[in-house]
């Protein structure tokens, strides 16, 4: 995962930087018909080609040339608001600040976009509509909060690293030496003893995310440094809330909101019920947690739990397997609705993020569930360096890296290389381009046979290594497995390597700008631990700074959609009017899962999606789009009138169980049912004035036909987007 607080910074001695441009006068956005940043993967990068069925005209497999919002609009069909071209001042468009505090100061409104939100379709009558338009400028400001695609979200993009074939290197037996003076793997005019920082051809310090206006701005807000309490429920009683957000300060609904996919009144009332530490003990220990009904029900996902083997069995016969690669993405995306295993879900994510493995490449197919299976959800909660090792053992990362390829005489250094800059210690995490080439001759030998892992110990290299502080005489072929696997090791336990863990939990689970105290807390808690995770999540779980920063972290697109379908109580069977269409080979659930990961696409945000190995960024200024956060509540909308039939819903009317008469009381009870949390004065007059009512107006259940609007409006705001 790349640095989830600035781009990525690539070291690439013979590629040209591939990632997006500095900002310009449009905010993070790719000009209309300007020049594509992310890499059109080519059979020769490592990566999936352009050229591949999947990639065909989406911008996560070519490269990006319009906004992610336009080509959302038109993957959808739907016409492209004037919000890209009308939408400006002084030259700037974009989205304006929303942060923790809610709305932007109007001293601080660069970001701005005047006039109207682009049309929200619906069928209601022109004034009640116009009042809606009205009401969520004034809650959200025309702002896309969080919603991105891959094209704005992905400066992490394009890590581009093409095969680096090292030419002819010592041929083993006798012995070979990556450490001597004397450049041994035929690239001698490479600057191979200096740090990757110092042989970046491009400048990237004042392109980071967090260097923009917005992530100044972010920074100002950031929990105080801090400390490690006696436990996460003390933590919770003695901490004070003193950043600005307009968040209710209550820990119990921090806590579901930031370990959890997104908070319901059960699971509320479940944490309320157990306590903060007992709730905290049950999610780390997640194989004693039951299996909710909606995950019994990816049994209806046939090749789900297939081994590899077996894949290739049922390929090589009469049926096919082209949508196992995505069923694992259908099936994360029913966990983490509809699971009780939350904390464990998120912690997937994270590792899918950190550890990332594109969900499509030319083999995925067969190998990349698998990956999901044996790797990441096997060590979520476990040891890092065994994580690490059974990755670099696994075919998905050994296929989709080409480390096939790589052989003693003819040295491939993709896998190497990101194992270093993205896996483990950082691009910044001490080591240098010649520690990248001895870890790329090291590694040769791992490979993959018929889809499995093998290592093949006549094509590894032979002869000393030092790579970050690991020295191994390397003398034996038939022994170069268990070297490879000792220098994994240590290389998850590096000092750097725990740094950059903690960084990127703390940035997933307290701020985009977390405290340097608490990383440095977590990184002592993981080398103390030998990697393991939970001794790391408690001590964050335990830090004053977790929570004090309530409101500090936005909901990302996937996130956004996932907290909406949770909270509106969305169930996995399908409504009693669904009628299964003639020709439909798969089940409702099953097709209700594609059709939630393909409108996910569409914002550019799903599980494992991004087609380079950096992972999706987790920081707010990464996923900045207006027209992804319209489609966001557009998708609210259709789920609180019940639209995607292979699914069922409570109906909008039946929110709130025994609804007020008064329309002021109403929404009182459905903020809390929706965000949990009062509304201020000003808010709820805002609200209200969609319906064109006032607080002591009489209202039935269904707010007098305007409770889909009224519904939506919570959804669209603040409260829902932070996390």
């Amino acid at each position: 995962m790349a640095d989830q607080n600035v781009p990525p910074r690539r070291s690439r001695d013979d590629s040209p930087w591939d990632g997006r441009p500095q900002p310009g006068p449009d905010g993070y956005r790719a000009a209309p018909g300007g020049p594509s940043y992310g890499r059109v993967a080519s059979g020769s990068d490592g990566y999936p080609d352009a050229r591949h069925p999947r990639s065909a005209g989406h911008p996560q497999y070519a490269g990006y040339s319009q906004p992610a919002a336009q080509w959302a609009h038109q993957q959808s069909g739907q016409k492209l608001d004037q919000w890209t071209e009308e939408h400006r001042v002084g030259g700037r468009r974009g989205p304006q600040w929303v942060g923790p505090e809610g709305l932007e100061p109007e001293d601080r409104r660069s970001y701005a976009v005047p006039g109207e939100l682009p049309e929200l379709a619906d069928d209601e009558e022109p004034v009640r509509s116009n009042g809606r338009r009205r009401a969520l400028i004034a809650l959200t400001s025309a702002a896309a909060v969080v919603a991105g695609a891959g094209a704005i979200a992905v400066a992490s993009g394009g890590n581009g690293v093409a095969d680096r074939i090292l030419g002819h290197t010592p041929s083993g037996g006798d012995g070979g030496n990556a450490t001597a003076a004397a450049i041994t793997d035929g690239t001698a005019d490479r600057p191979s003893g200096q740090q990757p920082s110092t042989v970046r051809t491009y400048t990237e310090q004042n392109e980071s995310y967090m260097g923009s206006k917005a992530g100044q701005e972010l920074k100002k807000n950031s929990p105080a440094a801090g400390r490690t309490l006696g436990g996460p429920g003390i933590a919770a009683a003695q901490t004070e809330v003193t950043v600005k957000t307009v968040l209710a300060k209550d820990p119990i609904r921090h806590l579901a909101t930031r370990a959890t996919f997104g908070a319901t009144p059960k699971l509320l009332t479940e944490i309320r019920t157990l306590g903060i530490d007992e709730w905290l003990r049950r999610q780390l220990d997640p194989d004693k947690i039951a299996p909710t009904r909606a995950e019994l029900k990816l049994a209806e996902l046939p090749t789900l739990n297939m081994s590899i083997k077996q894949l290739r069995e049922r390929r090589d016969t009469v049926e096919n397997v082209d949508n196992a690669d995505e069923e694992f993405v259908w099936a994360t995306i029913a966990r983490q609705i509809w699971s009780d295993r939350q904390l464990y879900e998120v912690m997937v994510d994270f590792w899918n993020d950190f550890l990332h493995v594109a969900a499509y490449f030319d083999g995925g197919a067969i190998q990349r569930a698998s990956f999901d299976r044996d790797v990441i959800r096997k060590h979520a909660l476990g040891n890092y360096a065994d994580m690490l090792v059974a990755a670099n053992t696994h075919p998905a990362l050994l296929t989709y890296l080409n480390q096939s390829q790589s052989h003693k005489d003819a040295i491939n250094e993709n896998l190497a290389r990101e194992n270093l800059e993205l896996y483990s210690v950082g691009v910044d995490g001490g080591y240098t381009e010649m520690d990248v080439r001895q870890a790329a001759m090291l590694q040769t030998g791992l490979g993959v046979d018929k889809d499995e892992y093998v290592y093949r110990a006549n094509r590894h290299y032979v002869g000393k290594v030092s790579i970050l502080g690991f020295t191994s005489a390397n003398s034996s072929a038939e022994e170069g497995e268990a070297v490879i696997k000792a220098y994994l090791r240590h290389l998850a336990l590096h000092p750097s390597t725990a740094n950059y863990v903690a960084q990127s939990l703390a940035t997933r689970f307290v701020s985009d700008t977390p405290p340097k105290a608490l990383v440095e807390r977590l990184a002592k808690t993981y080398s103390a631990n030998k990697g393991a995770i939970k001794p790391v999540l408690m001590t964050l779980f335990s830090s004053s700074e977790f929570w004090g920063s309530v409101g500090q972290k936005v909901r990302r697109p996937m996130e956004y959609l996932v907290a909406t379908y949770r909270v509106l109580g969305m169930q996995p069977d399908p409504s009693p009017d669904y009628q299964k269409p003639a020709n439909l080979r798969r089940t409702p659930f099953a097709d209700g899962l594609s059709q939630i990961k393909n409108k996910m696409e569409q914002l550019g945000h799903f599980p494992a999606g991004l087609s380079t190995p950096n992972g999706y960024p987790d920081v707010y200024v990464a996923w900045t789009s207006a027209g992804t956060m319209v489609s966001g509540w557009n998708e609210a909308h259709d789920v609180i009138n019940g639209n995607r039939k292979v699914f069922s819903y409570t109906a909008p009317e039946k929110l709130v169980a025994a609804a007020p008469a008064t329309a002021g009381a109403y929404l009182d009870v459905l903020a809390q049912r929706l965000v949990h949390q009062k509304l201020t004065d000003k808010e709820k007059d805002l609200i209200l004035g969609i319906a064109g009512v006032t607080a002591a107006t009489k209202v039935d259940a269904t707010f007098n036909g305007a409770i889909t609007a009224i519904a939506r409006a919570l959804l669209a705001s603040p409260q829902h987007h932070l996390r």
